[in-house]
């Protein structure tokens, strides 16, 4: 059996991903104190969604970054791969609670706005004022992890629909000042809710798919069998599984079955050429073989286990 594989610590990385979280966690808690107490005194429903929205961010961002943490613990025996899935765990959890959040803000969002009330319109814009420059600040400092680590990405949305959901507050706000339109509060808070369910559904699908072990979408499995396939020693590639462990791991399995009963040093030249092709091509860096020759087995590309 071969196996291969490569190791990226990026240590100080890290660290940095986890400051920055820091940092984001205790800006949305001083935003979401705020944010209720404004919307308490003006009862405005908006400001309120929006500290709810917050308060599930602190939640979020929280989870991100015991997850960033537990990411960089070791393996052991009881637990081989360590905890390399946290930070996808992380981003289902922090996507499921965007979109029952953005539930939650619909129904109260149609509540209100079939009787609206007078809302103290001063209150509402300073402290949106001040979701928009903190949210904005934690943007910026989320922003270029979250391109490549679906966590931090997580957090990043959470975030930047938090920024929007304040500028829409603002506006509303400004609305409700000088033209006393107060039905715009509960369209705002609508809006804000598609906005969320929108933006948390890819995320959801995304990071259910790693959960689940489903293919990436990228990796053509058919093609990978055929070029393996060609190589003038194999006979057949079947029983194949591809996976996605994490952001940096994909894996490969799958057994051989050989034309001529071959040496070990001979199988460890091919596993090496197979491992510079999945590696240089579709960026599977594990592979592991099972080599066979002559073994009775159902030789299918994908067997049910």
């Amino acid at each position: 059996m071969g196996h291969s594989h490569t190791h990226n610590h990026h240590h100080t990385h890290h660290d940095l991903k986890g400051r920055n979280l820091f940092i984001s966690i205790l800006l949305n808690i001083l935003i979401t104190a705020a944010q209720v107490i404004g919307g308490i005194v003006s009862g405005s429903l908006a400001l309120l969604s929006d500290a709810l929205h917050n308060f599930s961010d602190v939640l979020s961002l929280v989870v991100s970054y015991v997850a960033n943490k537990l990411a960089k613990k070791e393996a052991s025996f009881h637990r081989t791969f360590g905890y390399k899935r946290a930070e996808i765990l992380a981003a289902f959890i922090n996507a499921s609670t965007l979109i029952i959040v953005a539930i939650l803000l619909i129904i109260e969002a149609v509540k209100r706005f079939q009787n609206p009330e007078e809302i103290e319109s001063n209150l509402v814009i300073w402290l949106s004022l001040l979701g928009i420059v903190a949210n904005g600040l934690s943007v910026l400092l989320l922003k270029k992890d979250s391109k490549s680590n679906m966590n931090m990405k997580s957090a990043y949305l959470h975030l930047l629909t938090d920024m929007m959901a304040s500028i829409a507050v603002l506006i509303g706000g400004l609305l409700m000042k000088y033209y006393q339109v107060y039905w715009v509060d509960s369209v705002l808070t609508f809006a804000i809710a598609l906005y969320l369910i929108w933006m948390g559904y890819d995320l959801l699908k995304t990071s259910t798919k790693v959960l689940m072990l489903f293919t990436p979408d990228d990796i053509p499995i058919k093609q990978i069998v055929a070029e393996i396939n060609a190589f003038e020693s194999i006979k057949n590639v079947h029983h194949v599984h591809v996976w996605q462990l994490n952001e940096e791991e994909i894996h490969l399995e799958a057994h051989i079955d050989f034309k001529n009963d071959i040496t070990l040093s001979q199988f460890d030249v091919i596993l090496h050429k197979i491992e510079d092709l999945v590696f240089n091509k579709y960026d599977i860096n594990h592979v592991n073989i099972q080599p066979e020759f002559g073994k009775d087995d159902a030789k299918d590309v994908i067997v049910q286990d």
